[in-house]
């Protein structure tokens, strides 16, 4: 079962739960609702490798955890807010603002890890809480010129 919660008139976020599973075409419609058509391919892709991670190796996919997503665009910015139930996870290093997406990648004879290394190349921001239960993912979008009220 998916439980929506859009945003009310004059609120910022809205939020997506649902039980842990990999079938997850309907949630990233919800998420991807609202953003533009050229960014949609690309937050699809990052999008659906969070949600995975947090279904798959957060909740071991387990129908009575869920995973809950809070999502808003504050001051041309996009934030989701993926949240699961499971122990929590440690990424292997710290983001560092010199680091390339790519020191990311897992060696390559692991079996997992290169999602990682594909949240930093998509999102602006990729940070998870202390206990690694939630992660919190930003999208810039360009800045638009505003229309200055002085003559």
């Amino acid at each position: 079962m998916i439980t929506i919660s859009l945003r009310p008139v004059g609120r910022y976020w809205g939020t997506i739960s649902f039980a842990s599973t990999l079938y997850l075409c309907p949630i990233l419609d919800l998420l991807l609702a609202e953003i533009p058509a050229k960014l949609q391919a690309e937050l699809r892709l990052g999008l659906q490798e969070a949600l995975v991670n947090a279904a798959k190796h957060g909740n071991n996919l387990d129908p009575s955890k869920r995973v809950v997503v809070r999502f808003s665009l504050i001051d041309n910015q996009y934030w989701w807010i993926i949240s699961d139930q499971g122990s929590g996870f440690i990424p292997s290093s710290k983001v560092d603002d010199d680091e390339e997406p790519t020191d990311y990648l897992p060696p390559d004879e692991a079996e997992s890890g290169r999602g990682l290394c594909l949240l930093h190349q998509i999102f602006d921001q990729v940070e998870w809480n202390r206990k690694g239960t939630e992660l919190r993912l930003c999208k810039q979008l360009e800045n638009r010129p505003r229309l200055s009220l002085r003559r």
